[in-house]
């Protein structure tokens, strides 16, 4: 049984190799026939041939350099795989390239989002943008309003929270809904955004301001999705636009405060902003001291810390839920139990805003927003 077999493979290997002579002898006929007949260069391509196709060897684009690769990184932040893959889908073109990671990033961002709707999610960031502080203070195009904007981006963990390309999200979500923001008919200062207008909206970068918005909000969204493998929703948006006051002797102020800071100072768990009224005869000349100035920001800056740190629910009022009710502890200096209100008078007095005789001058708190991430969301 054993010779059986054995003389059985003998054939068959016998056989498999005269099979592939013939195979070779004919393909080697065919290039000596075109050799003859002067078809063929020396290299292996054939002559006349649209394509000059290469009997010899097939032509694969080149492996992408370095540089390349880092150039498409630097422009889509993708991984150093997908850049690659994406260059050799394209022969190395940076441009087509761009193309292709737009359309795939579509596609799996499409396929991704789907996957992981409904998802929880809890973490995240409270992302604050500021294109104009108020009266006094030096705003973009010499607007001397107020103009800010603070949005909530969840996603699913706290390490995805802290990554950089989430928190560059949240900043030019954040930055478009300042960009974007009117002035509001409702009674308080602050109006909620339109989530869905937000989403349709053309994303404009914080960092560079300058350059054409690439997709809109939504779309950057599912990007991100696709990028993080986290669900990320826009939770919500509120902004506030005031023009400057006509009057000389009156004008508004805004500060803003975000505790949890990590990779942004405007970005963190608890956010706050605090809107201020000035009103004095003397305002004009105040403002042009730089001293007045910086007491004035430090001043600001208080008050927000003040709204983060503590449980504030209201201006006026009753306890300590009240702002005005609060031992100004965030301004520090030797009276720090001297409740807001009046550490506000003082000041005010102190620095030359207000006179004994005039009640209706100095600096007024007129109105504020906080949020905390994840809270629950009341009306």
């Amino acid at each position: 049984m054993f010779r059986l077999c054995f003389i059985i493979g003998e054939f068959y290997l016998i056989f498999g190799g005269l099979f592939v002579m013939q195979i070779a002898r004919i393909a080697a006929s065919e290039v000596l026939e075109l050799v003859d007949k002067d078809e063929v260069t020396p290299s292996g391509n054939v002559k006349n041939s649209p394509s000059n196709f290469n009997l010899f060897r097939i032509e694969r684009p080149g492996k992408a350099s370095v540089k390349l690769v880092a150039e498409l990184r630097k422009l889509t932040e993708v991984s150093i795989l997908k850049a690659r893959e994406a260059l050799a889908a394209t022969n190395n073109d940076v441009n087509a390239a761009l193309g292709w990671l737009e359309k795939d990033l579509a596609t799996s961002g499409a396929k991704k989002a789907e996957k992981l709707q409904g998802r929880s999610t809890s973490q995240g960031l409270i992302s604050i943008s500021k294109f104009s502080s108020g009266t006094g203070v030096n705003a973009v195009a010499g607007y001397s309003g107020v103009r800010a904007a603070m949005v909530e981006l969840n996603c699913e963990t706290d390490f995805v929270g802290r990554n950089e390309l989430f928190g560059k999200l949240a900043a030019d979500i954040a930055h478009t809904a300042a960009y974007l923001a009117d002035i509001s008919d409702s009674k308080g200062a602050f109006h909620q955004h339109s989530l869905e207008l937000l989403h349709d909206a053309p994303l404009l970068s914080e960092a560079n301001p300058g350059a054409t918005p690439r997709g809109t909000i939504s779309t950057a969204i599912r990007d991100a999705i696709a990028k993080l493998g986290e669900n990320i929703s826009l939770r919500r948006a509120i902004s506030v636009v005031e023009n400057p006051p006509l009057k000389p002797h009156l004008g508004l102020r805004l500060s803003s405060y975000v505790h949890g800071s990590i990779n942004n100072p405007d970005q963190g768990r608890i956010g706050g902003l605090v809107l201020l009224a000035l009103k004095s005869k003397t305002l004009s000349d105040r403002l042009a001291s730089e001293t007045f100035r910086d007491d004035l920001g430090r001043l600001e800056r208080a008050l927000a810390r003040q709204i983060v740190g503590f449980e504030t629910l209201s201006i006026n009022g009753d306890g300590e839920s009240a702002l005005y009710n609060q031992p100004f502890m965030m301004m520090g200096g030797d009276n720090p139990d001297t409740p807001v209100k009046d550490a506000l008078v003082s000041w005010s007095q102190q620095r030359g805003l207000r006179s004994q005789s005039v009640e209706d001058e100095g600096v007024v708190v007129l109105d504020f927003m906080k949020w905390t991430l994840g809270e629950t969301i009341t009306e």
